[in-house]
């Protein structure tokens, strides 16, 4: 009863719209019963069907992450649907080096993965997907489904394109002359953008958006690495103390040509050390 009462006021203002925009820069020439008219094809549009558009999300926690991936891509495919987006990658939590020699140490690392995907599929496919996708988890963290009724939006886009194609085709025959050239070109952008939107809502309640989201358990892996510390590459022992032995010859070397390099002052030390002693000798001797 409600719709029979709507779609005569949509049309009415539909109507109101397109006389007010006549006034600010259009003229009617011959105005007959041009508004019965347009007010009887208005109303002989389909306008019974009722537009639903289903969104959905759901989030879970898989055993593998890229398994399940696959497999929602390959039931996707199989109902006709499509992988709008899909998106997974890995992040490390924690890391540690276990050393296994002088070169080589074991890397732990533990990392966390997840993925994203968005698919579209028929509507009246959704609750099975829906279902199906569930039962591959471990657990279901989240899931919704929305409906949103787009039949009003989708009517009052028809009543608007057909009361702009009635407009341009008067201006045609010549009983509307509209005034500013520019008026016909908004119109008819008008009627596009109106076309296009209806197309959008056909499709979206043809097909759903289902938006998923899952995640695994946290996966340790273990992978052996060259040791990137340069202090841990030491020589063995023997040759180490070899090499010291070496190094404290060649020093006491060098400290032997050191002195032979002062031995002019080294003279002249000793021979100021003895006239120092030789002096004190003497004042004890006198006291």
């Amino acid at each position: 009863m409600k719709t029979k009462f709507l779609i005569p006021l949509l049309a009415g203002v539909a109507l109101f719209c397109a006389c007010k925009g006549h006034r600010g820069g259009y003229e009617v020439v011959n105005n007959g019963s041009s508004a019965a008219a347009d007010s009887t094809k208005m109303d002989s549009v389909n306008m019974s069907k009722v537009k639903l558009v289903k969104t959905a999300a759901i989030s879970f926690k898989v055993k593998n992450v890229q398994q399940t991936a696959e497999h929602i891509t390959a039931l996707t495919t199989s109902i006709n649907g499509m992988v709008m987006h899909h998106q997974m990658g890995s992040a490390a939590e924690r890391s540690q080096d276990v050393r296994i020699s002088n070169d080589s140490v074991m890397r732990v690392t533990s990392f966390n993965t997840t993925a994203d995907m968005t698919v579209k599929i028929p509507s009246e496919k959704l609750e099975a997907f829906m279902d199906e996708v569930g039962h591959m988890g471990i657990y279901v963290n989240d899931r919704n489904m929305d409906i949103t009724d787009k039949s009003l939006d989708y009517l009052s886009s028809q009543l608007k394109l057909k009361s702009r194609m009635e407009l341009v085709n008067q201006q045609k025959q010549g009983k509307v002359i509209i005034k500013n050239p520019e008026h016909v070109l908004n119109l008819k952008d008008d009627m596009i953008d109106q076309q296009i939107g209806n197309r959008q809502i056909d499709d979206a309640v043809k097909n759903s958006i289902v938006t998923l989201s899952f995640f695994q358990s946290n996966t340790i892996n273990k992978e052996v690495i060259a040791n990137d510390d340069p202090s841990a590459y030491n020589l063995p022992f023997f040759k180490r103390l070899g090499i010291a032995l070496e190094n404290g010859w060649a020093l006491f070397v060098d400290m032997i040509i050191g002195m032979a390099n002062i031995w002019v002052f080294i003279l002249a030390g000793f021979g100021i050390w003895m006239i120092i002693r030789f002096y004190k000798k003497k004042v004890l001797v006198k006291v």
